[in-house]
């Protein structure tokens, strides 16, 4: 099954950051971001990645291209112009980096790598949001509800501590308690390829016409995620993400 990743967008809220390097390559712990996607689908044994491109989509390929160099230890002969590489790290990955366009809405990009999809089911999600998501039972899910598309509803963290009042006291206060405001979309998207066929042109966002006919057709489900998950939309988002990753507890961690 392929697992389409969209590493496509400006990132112009982590301006700071995306100058330089599109949004996926910033790093959490020395690692994309985007490798960090990919290991929690590799976890659940999904290793066939088709990684929509768009700005400054040639880092990400060079990335896939010296991964060897980039994963491991290397010795370069100046003058004979030979490179020997030691203790190989690599993934037992499939990579394909597709280039869907500069300006292309998330739907336009799914539509532009439907050759590399081809006609079977397939997951997709964002390339800036990681969690502990239960992938294989996200799958079972989705069989048992006999949908074109599921997507995982998660409920995401507060941005601030809250306190609670009791008069002019507070009685409680709740370190970025989660979010009340119901449920959001948290990507990480199984989909049969049908739902390219609600996708018309590069200017259509997979988040409006595409979902909401998938709803209004009653064949969008729902998988609710309880656990973790975080997206990278800032600075801070950013720093968040490495505090707990350098703290050795990094919850989307799933993989040994």
């Amino acid at each position: 099954m392929k697992v389409v990743i969209l590493a496509g967008g400006y990132g112009t809220r982590l301006a700071e950051e995306t100058e330089l390097r599109p949004k996926p390559m910033i790093e959490i712990g020395g690692r994309p971001i985007l490798w960090h996607i990919m290991k929690i689908y590799a976890h659940h044994g999904l290793t066939d990645f088709v990684v929509c491109l768009g700005y400054k989509g040639y880092i990400i390929k060079e990335y896939f291209a010296n991964y060897f160099v980039h994963m491991s230890d290397v010795t370069i002969n100046l003058r004979t112009n030979e490179m020997q590489i030691h203790n190989i790290a690599a993934e037992p990955w499939r990579v394909t980096l597709a280039d869907t366009g500069g300006d292309t809405m998330t739907g336009g990009r799914l539509k532009r790598v439907r050759e590399h999809i081809g006609n079977e089911r397939f997951c997709f999600t964002y390339g800036d949001g990681v969690g502990n998501i239960d992938v294989a039972a996200l799958l079972r899910f989705h069989e048992a509800q006999k949908v074109e598309a599921t997507v995982t509803a998660v409920r995401p963290p507060g941005r601030f501590g809250a306190i609670e009042l009791d008069g002019d006291r507070v009685a409680a206060f709740h370190e970025k308690p989660l979010w009340d405001g119901g449920w959001i979309s948290g990507g990480f998207f199984v989909a049969e390829p049908t739902v390219l066929d609600l996708i018309t042109d590069d200017a259509m966002p997979w988040e409006r016409e595409p979902l909401t006919t998938l709803a209004r057709n009653n064949s969008l489900a729902a998988y609710l995620h309880e656990g973790f998950w975080h997206p990278m939309d800032t600075v801070r988002d950013r720093n968040y993400l490495q505090a707990l990753w350098s703290s050795g507890a990094a919850p989307w961690k799933v993989w040994s």
